[in-house]
């Protein structure tokens, strides 16, 4: 296995110098540190794992973890990913602080207080998207805080990394899915979550940038919010449905399914509908014929790999590979559940 001082040898430096590096601790000329990181990568070097947890327990890490509202079964899978993997990096003496917020930015930012309040280390956010969240962000990264953005990203701040779905990709899948599904001249309603949301918002774009460069016979009647609220989107959907009389097809491109189906189920009518994610009640749906697909985005391995990209970079200093940690899309329909 390759040493530190095998790393050290190679780029003509002492040992302590590549452990400042590899701990972002102490001064080191950046061509250097540069140089010696360009080795690691190149070696695949990975930090001795009982070291780590010696280091860990000495140091004794908060992470902190803000997801979006407790009435959100998505975020439910992604706490459950957090959860199994915090378990894990309890013997390395990590302690993770979790909370659950509204779609406000108002509540984001008291909750990023009341964590740094706790003395956290480094901060896993499902950011609201809104230039004051930006600039928080950006303030912990100059506190020296690393940010890993998990499920929805924020354009612009210093966060670490991303991980979660390529939401543009995400909507043009959706959109080729309801093309196969339809023909001639299609009607069709939108519900999404926040304007405030990114990954709802590129959602978005990417359907309609889809719709326009390549079924144009599908038109948008209307796009309404639903703030992933069940009872907002069942009030939605009904609206959607009966001010617009032959509606032929919904995309439901956040939360708020359950809600929506309901609506369609007491309308009588039979629309296509494509919609995001596997929880429960969505699979519920599926199985009963009122979702036609719906696209999977591994929201326990996003909840887990987030934990495990800050849990690396506090202990070893070391950055993930890709900054962008896009998880596998999958088309889910009745007959392959």
């Amino acid at each position: 296995m390759t040493t530190i001082k095998d790393i050290a040898d190679l780029a003509g430096v002492s040992r302590g110098t590549v452990d400042r590096v590899l701990n972002n601790r102490g001064a080191v000329h950046p061509k250097t540190a540069e140089k010696i990181m360009e080795i690691v990568r190149a070696l695949d070097y990975r930090p001795n794992k009982a070291g780590l947890a010696l280091a860990a327990q000495k140091k004794r890490y908060k992470i902190g973890v803000i997801l979006f509202s407790e009435n959100n079964p998505f975020f439910d899978e992604v706490m459950t990913g957090v959860r199994a993997k915090a378990a894990e990096l309890q013997d390395y003496g990590i302690t993770t602080i979790t909370k659950r917020v509204e779609f406000d930015v108002n509540a984001q930012l008291d909750a990023i207080d009341g964590l740094l309040e706790e003395g956290i280390h480094g901060l896993m956010l499902a950011p609201y998207n809104h230039m004051r969240i930006q600039k928080k962000i950006d303030e912990l990264i100059d506190r020296q805080i690393p940010v890993v953005t998990v499920n929805t990203d924020i354009g612009g701040s210093k966060r670490m990394a991303y991980v979660g779905s390529d939401y543009f990709r995400g909507g043009c899948t959706a959109a080729g899915l309801l093309a196969l599904m339809t023909s001639g001249d299609v009607k069709l309603g939108i519900i999404t979550g926040s304007s405030n949301v990114l990954c709802h918002t590129e959602r978005i774009e990417g359907f309609c940038h889809t719709l326009k460069k390549s079924y144009s016979r599908i038109h948008v009647m209307e796009i309404l919010e639903n703030h992933d609220d069940e009872f907002k989107s069942y009030a939605l959907t009904s609206q959607l449905l009966k001010e617009h009389p032959g509606l032929d097809a919904l995309f439901f491109s956040a939360a708020g399914v359950y809600g929506g189906c309901k609506a369609i189920l007491e309308s009588g009518l039979h629309p296509k509908v494509i919609t995001f994610d596997e929880v429960p009640t969505t699979l519920e749906m599926l199985k009963k014929g009122i979702i036609s697909a719906t696209i999977s985005q591994q929201p326990y391995r996003q909840g887990s790999r987030s934990l495990d990209i800050l849990f690396e970079y506090l202990t070893s200093g070391m950055l993930p590979e890709d900054e962008l940690n896009f998880v596998e899309l999958s088309i889910k329909i009745r007959e392959n559940i």
